[in-house]
């Protein structure tokens, strides 16, 4: 498993799923991202992009460790959950053996953050037991974003719906769920910090400790090659392109060239770095 650490802070990253999307013309994951393209960008390979143009992500969980605090960030898609994003079939993986792996058991962890309600990021919020979907964390407070919860909750698409019935409902039932603002501290070491435009209530978590700091992005940047072109989008995924876009930039431009090692939430392995000024555009420096 990678690992990195930040001060007093460690990040360790559990691996859920791992894929390589090829790059189709009638259902593109970035439609800009073609072959042709990519390979005007020669740091994506091998890492973020194979030699036949198909970028590779990862969806994962990173589990931070802080002085007295034991935080899952995001938790991917979940077992049992039939969802579009993996074409309709349920997912059986060992999720909760790699986290034993890693040291930490289900009922160690203190703090759950889903940097937004999208379907990989909240899956094991909660498991299937006895015919019943229960928290995976028992003893953790979740923190979902007010702003997030108030959006998702008025949405009324089948997946949407859910989304919210599986892993996010059973949150609020179990009596676990507390809602917080953009900007919230969670520790002195961790807080959440705004950047919204993916989804209207999206956040992404910094870490300050001794000096040094690291930020967890959630899906400001899904893919590395959007440091290249920051103006490249997902394919419906981000909910106001325009202000993902204008988040992106601003971010980078606050990231470049500084001492803060960057934790990508899909980035496929060495999956941090920091970001360095490439011309008119940005690189991540492994």
């Amino acid at each position: 498993m990678l690992s990195w650490r930040i001060g007093q802070v460690t990040v360790t990253r559990v691996v859920e799923i791992e894929f390589n999307t090829r790059y189709r013309a009638e259902a593109p994951f970035i439609a800009e991202a073609t072959p042709e393209a990519l390979q005007a960008t020669p740091w994506l390979y091998p890492h973020f992009v194979r030699e036949d143009g198909a970028l590779k992500v990862s969806i994962h969980a990173l589990l931070v460790e802080a002085p007295g605090l034991r935080l899952v960030v995001d938790t991917c898609i979940g077992n049992d959950k039939p969802r579009g994003i993996i074409g309709g079939k349920p997912l059986a993986t060992p999720f909760v053996e790699e986290l034993r792996k890693a040291g930490w058991e289900r009922d160690s962890v203190d703090l759950v953050v889903c940097t937004h309600l999208h379907v990989d990021h909240v899956g094991w919020n909660t498991m299937l037991e006895d015919g019943r979907w229960v928290p995976t964390f028992p003893k953790a407070r979740y923190l979902i974003g007010r702003r997030e919860y108030e959006h998702w909750r008025g949405e009324d698409g089948a997946e949407p719906v859910a989304i919210m019935g599986d892993s996010v409902q059973p949150i609020f039932d179990a009596g676990l769920a507390d809602l917080v603002e953009l900007d919230h501290r969670i520790s002195p070491e961790l807080r959440l910090t705004p950047t919204t435009g993916h989804t209207p209530g999206h956040v992404s978590v910094m870490i300050e400790s001794e000096g040094e700091t690291g930020m967890i992005t959630g899906d400001l940047i899904h893919h590395p090659c959007q440091m290249v072109h920051p103006e490249w989008a997902p394919r419906g995924f981000d909910a106001d392109v325009a202000a993902a876009h204008a988040t992106r930039l601003r971010v980078l431009e606050e990231l470049a060239d500084q001492p803060i090692l960057v934790i990508g939430t899909h980035f496929a392995a060495p999956t941090a770095g920091h970001v360095r000024r490439d011309g008119g555009a940005y690189r991540l420096e492994s």
